[in-house]
C-alpha cells in the first residue's frame, strides 16, 4: 500500500514539474534575433561609420548630470539620457539644459522600479512624458526598461505606444554603479569599444563620481581615434539609411 501511495505520489509531482516546464516555455521571453529583426529594440547597429551614443541612466542628479553635461559641452559631445521622472520633476533645470545643448531625452519610468504591472508601467511613462513635455515641449521616442528587464507583453504594450525600446552593446556596459574604478570603467569601453556602440553609464542613482572622471578621458581618447559621438535617435537613422 505504501509503495502505490509513493508511486501516485511520484507521478502528481511528475506532472507538475511538466505543467511548470510547459508554461515556462510559453512565457518565454523571444530572444534578441528576434527583436533586432522586428526593430523594436535596438543593442546597436552595425556600421564602419565611427560613431557611438553614449547614454546615461536614472538621473538627473543635481551634481553628476551638471558635471557629465560640462564634459559633453567641452567636448561638443552628444549623448541620451534615460531620465527618472521622479529625479527630472526635482530638477528641472537639467533637463532644460540637456534640451537646449542638443542631448536626447528618453524615459526610463517615473519611479524605477523593476516590478510593476503594465498598467502601471503605462502610468510612469505618462507621467514621465507629460513632466518632460512641460519643461522642454518636446515629447520622449524612446525607452529603456528599469535594468535592462522586459517581458514580450511589456514590449509589445510600449511599442503600441510608439516607444522605441533601447538597450545597450553587452560588452559596453560599464557597471559603473558598482563603482569599480575609474580605470576598469575607462578599460571597459576603450577595450571593446566598436563603431555603433550604444554604451551604458549611469549619472544618477548613487555616488557617480567614478563615472564622472572615466567619462572625460573616455570621451578625450574616442575622439583622438576619430569616433563621433551620436544621439541614439541619431545612431538608429544611420542605420535606416544604409538599409535603404
Amino acid at each position: 500500500m505504501i509503495k502505490r501511495y509513493t508511486f501516485v505520489l511520484c507521478l502528481i509531482v511528475f506532472g507538475i514539474m511538466f505543467v511548470l516546464a510547459s508554461n515556462s516555455k510559453v512565457s518565454a521571453v523571444k530572444d534578441r534575433f528576434h527583436y533586432e529583426n522586428t526593430g523594436e529594440i535596438v543593442w546597436e547597429i552595425d556600421t564602419k561609420e565611427k560613431v557611438v551614443a553614449l547614454t546615461f541612466d536614472d538621473g538627473p542628479h543635481p551634481k553628476y548630470t551638471a558635471e557629465i553635461l560640462d564634459i559633453l559641452a567641452k567636448h561638443n559631445a552628444k549623448a541620451t539620457f534615460f531620465i527618472v521622472g521622479e529625479y527630472a520633476e526635482k530638477n528641472p533645470d537639467l533637463i532644460l539644459r540637456q534640451y537646449n545643448e542638443g542631448h536626447e531625452i528618453a524615459n526610463h519610468t517615473y519611479t524605477h522600479h523593476r516590478k510593476t504591472t503594465l498598467s502601471k508601467l503605462e502610468v510612469e511613462l505618462k507621467q514621465t512624458d507629460d513632466l518632460i513635455f512641460g519643461i522642454t515641449g518636446y515629447r520622449p521616442e524612446l525607452f529603456r526598461p528599469v535594468e535592462g528587464q522586459y517581458t514580450d507583453q511589456m514590449i509589445q504594450r510600449v511599442a503600441k505606444k510608439g516607444y522605441q525600446v533601447v538597450m545597450w552593446s553587452w560588452h559596453q556596459d560599464t557597471e559603473d554603479w558598482k563603482n569599480p574604478g575609474v580605470q576598469r570603467i575607462e578599460k571597459k569601453v576603450l577595450n571593446g569599444v566598436e563603431p555603433g556602440n550604444i554604451i551604458l553609464f549611469h549619472d544618477g542613482g548613487g555616488n557617480r563620481s567614478q563615472t564622472v572622471e572615466a567619462l572625460e578621458k573616455i570621451v578625450e581618447e574616442l575622439q583622438k581615434q576619430g569616433y563621433v559621438f551620436v544621439t541614439v535617435s541619431e545612431l538608429i537613422k544611420i542605420k535606416n539609411v544604409a538599409e535603404k
